[in-house]
């Protein structure tokens, strides 16, 4: 089924659904009389809760601001992919960046820690780690790079299977399973542990690769899955959770010391203040997006989640990560998640 002809719930539908606010314009202006002129980029379709939110926050800077600081959002991967943003960021290409710790780790690797499978149980453990030790830990190591992030991070999820060609309910069924994976070596490594044949790809390239069955299936958070319209490629939803992720909000340092202290204060205020709103968005889509994605012709199930567990811990993937993080970073993780088999 192609987009053009899908019967796919539509943009306005999907924020009613998702009980979140309606659709934002994102067509940012070509003249501005701002003193500070910034953008910001995210990987999102414009209807998902980081958009929403974020467009809420830029709203409040532009106000609060008195017009002086103007951040501009472009949604969707507009100005291009996920990596090649990054790479703008750190040369002062864009001001901001919305970005995924999983894609983060090609940059600052111990970012991608946060990714680590069935390390997290539930929001609460969640929330104690990042908002907590483990979370100041990897924002000291991205403070040493060119950006800055003084944030709180936003929530991407817990990331779910999906598959156009066999149905993943066991961790037997991911041998030999094309998948696609973000260019995030904690992924890739957990995949490649449980036997699948991870393919590393830029999002912007997921949809057309499972349409053309070029892969045979991915992973990502429900709000991803149902924002980007996957389950017109997609039979299959298997709710093995195996990873968190979260977005952490980035700047280029140069544009960030360019602004007063006041403005400084301004934006970490503001985006601090829509990452708890896009937090209970996301938590909130956990539950009502399953409906959704059925309704859509998803066979959405529920897996075994400790035979997944278990069959990991048969692996190295623990000893391998621990010996690369080091046993500080691995501390505060186990700090929120308990003891990780190694």
């Amino acid at each position: 089924m192609t987009k053009s002809r899908s019967s796919a719930l539509s943009r306005r539908a999907f924020a009613k659904a998702a009980a979140v606010l309606p659709l934002a314009t994102f067509i940012p202006s070509r003249a501005s009389a701002a003193e500070f002129d910034y953008k910001l980029s995210t990987g999102q379709d414009p209807s998902h809760p980081n958009n929403l939110r974020m467009q809420e926050a830029l709203n409040r800077i532009k106000e609060k601001s008195g017009g002086r600081l103007d951040i501009k959002l472009f949604p969707a991967n507009q100005l291009g992919s996920d990596t090649d943003l990054l790479g703008q960021l750190r040369n002062g290409g864009i001001d901001f960046q919305l970005l995924s710790t999983s894609i983060l780790a090609v940059f600052v690797p111990v970012a991608g820690i946060l990714n680590t499978a069935y390390a997290f149980t539930d929001y609460d453990v969640v929330w104690k780690a990042l908002d907590g030790g483990l979370g100041n830990h990897v924002q000291g190591q991205i403070e040493k790079s060119r950006l800055v992030s003084g944030f709180r991070i936003w929530d991407n999820g817990f990331r779910q299977i999906t598959s156009g060609s066999r149905d993943i309910r066991t961790p037997e069924d991911l041998k030999g399973f094309k998948i696609r994976v973000p260019l995030a070596p904690m992924l890739t490594s957990f995949f490649s542990a449980m036997a699948a044949s991870p393919t590393p790809l830029n999002f912007n390239e997921v949809y057309t690769s499972l349409q053309t069955k070029v892969i045979e299936g991915q992973e990502n958070p429900l709000a991803i899955i149902a924002t980007s319209k996957l389950y017109e490629v997609q039979k299959y939803c298997s709710m093995s959770s195996h990873s968190w992720d979260g977005y952490w909000p980035l700047a280029n340092r140069k544009s960030w010391e360019a602004l007063p202290a006041d403005m400084q204060r301004l934006v970490v205020a503001e985006f601090d203040k829509s990452s708890m709103d896009q937090r209970a968005d996301v938590a909130a889509l956990s539950t009502s997006l399953r409906q959704v994605l059925i309704k859509n012709g998803m066979d959405l199930h529920e897996v075994d989640k400790n035979a997944f567990r278990a069959a990991l811990a048969k692996t190295s993937y623990y000893r391998d990560w621990k010996a690369k993080y080091g046993d500080d970073a691995w501390g505060r993780l186990e700090e929120a998640s308990g003891k990780l088999a190694i």
